[in-house]
């Protein structure tokens, strides 16, 4: 059986990966001119196997120069070349696009909330003005 103690008898010291640091796949990005160039030798390629050959070489995907014909066919060759559009980059633009629309829920509420004090104010200014005393017209009849 073999040893598997350190020197001195001790365990093998292993160290752990550290879990604070996580790794992130960097997306690839292709060039329009490249996906072109392969799009060109995959429609080349006449013998079975040839193109797997060249999605090997060029390291790609089965996915990829079928998504790039979609793109070519539709006519669309600038969006081979466009650049994604990164959403939500900075939080603080999250929370001012919320806030806006809280702003106009809050203001459709207090827009509401005026007509409503506006329907009530109306009948109480005709009962006052109808059950006021009628003393400043001098008739005391009551």
């Amino acid at each position: 059986m073999k040893d598997t103690s350190g020197e001195n008898g001790a365990a093998p010291s292993v160290e752990a990966p550290d879990p604070e640091l996580v790794e992130r796949v960097k997306r690839r990005r292709f060039p329009a001119e490249y996906k072109l160039n392969v799009l060109r030798e995959a429609d080349a390629c006449t013998r079975p196997g040839e193109i797997g050959e060249l999605l090997r070489q060029e390291e790609l995907y089965t996915s990829h120069p079928t998504a790039w014909r979609k793109e070519r066919d539709d006519r669309a060759l600038g969006a081979l070349s466009r650049k994604r559009a990164f959403k939500g980059r900075y939080p603080r633009d999250k929370e001012i696009a919320g806030l806006h629309r809280r702003l106009e829920r809050l203001e459709t509420e207090l827009a509401k909330a005026r007509k409503v004090i506006e329907v009530h104010g109306k009948p109480s200014a005709l009962l006052e003005e109808l059950l006021a005393p009628k003393a400043a017209s001098g008739n005391t009849q009551w």
